[in-house]
């Protein structure tokens, strides 16, 4: 059990319940969010009580944690209002991420809402540039694909690459970081879900020249993008090839076929890294024990 296999849990009654469920389902790793997903309000950070969950991560061997962001975040918001909350909230999840010692939170960071990515790209970059800046060291900020629906930003993995090489001209010009200290850019990655990368038109499977429009190995590695991916969302997709559509199944019982998954969960440095299932649960609440399971076989973990 040397690989780190996991799931996104509920934290609801502490965040040691949250390390309990992981467990309990099998999974040597998770991701939580820091409060509802679907809500703007966050709970005082002074107030959350963590030496319970640091004691039963240890026990367990739960680790690495990952926060999920909240869904209404977007970075590339014309209203202020929006913006505003959206920063709000992202800082606040590096700093829980700082609290709980975890590896990341997992963003996405909105909607061009029709403008384009060349529209709002700047404001973006600018808006993570700020965050890195103003949170604590010892949190990161991991952007996620998307599948593109209704204008997401990053299901192009370039939009990725474009970003994170902004926000590093923009902290490189930054005069204030301290000598000694671990350079902001060090502190932004990015996580791959495999869902929306199928959703998106990226082939997960071995490339086939002109028979896939986009192989997922091959576009990374073009990017030079695998030393920043930091987490793996392992879900299978309800919806077919390059459909847009962001909507996860349990493992094995979608559209992405086994021999393709398997193919890229086990593509060498990726075995090394992190992975996280949002499956919906056989019955309904959840990743589950047969999808860890799953993942397990499916990861040679």
């Amino acid at each position: 059990m040397n690989r780190r296999v996991g799931a996104h849990v509920s934290a609801s009654g502490g965040l040691e319940k949250a390390i309990e469920r992981a467990h309990a389902i099998g999974a040597n790793c998770a991701q939580i969010f820091s409060g509802s997903p679907r809500v703007w309000k966050r709970t005082e950070l002074q107030t959350i009580q963590t030496e319970k969950m640091f004691a039963k991560r240890k026990e367990l061997n739960v680790e690495p944690i990952f926060t999920h962001s909240l869904y209404l975040v977007n970075l590339a918001s014309e209203n202020p209002e929006l913006l505003r909350k959206s920063f709000d909230v992202l800082q606040y999840d590096l700093r829980f991420d700082s609290l709980i010692k975890g590896s990341g939170i997992v963003v996405h960071l909105g909607s061009h809402q029709g403008r384009g990515f060349d529209a709002v790209k700047e404001q973006v970059a600018q808006q993570i540039a700020k965050l890195l800046e103003t949170t604590p060291e010892d949190s990161t900020f991991l952007i996620e694909n998307s599948a593109g629906q209704n204008g997401k930003l990053c299901s192009d993995l370039s939009e990725i690459s474009w970003l994170t090489d902004r926000v590093d001209e923009l902290l490189s010009s930054s005069s204030h970081e301290e000598s000694g200290s671990i350079p902001a850019i060090a502190r932004l990655g990015w996580c791959l879900d495999t869902c929306h990368a199928h959703a998106a038109g990226y082939s997960l499977g071995e490339s086939q020249g002109s028979l896939i429009s986009k192989s997922a190995i091959n576009e990374i590695t073009k990017l030079g993008l695998w030393d920043s991916l930091k987490c793996i969302h392992v879900n299978d997709s309800k919806d077919s090839f390059d459909s847009g559509r962001d909507r996860h199944e349990n493992l094995g019982e979608g559209n992405i076929s086994k021999e393709d998954m398997e193919f890229f969960l086990n593509y060498g440095t990726v075995n090394k890294i992190t992975l996280i299932t949002e499956a919906p649960g056989f019955e309904g609440n959840g990743p589950d024990a047969p999808n860890i399971e799953y993942l397990r076989k499916l990861s040679h973990a």
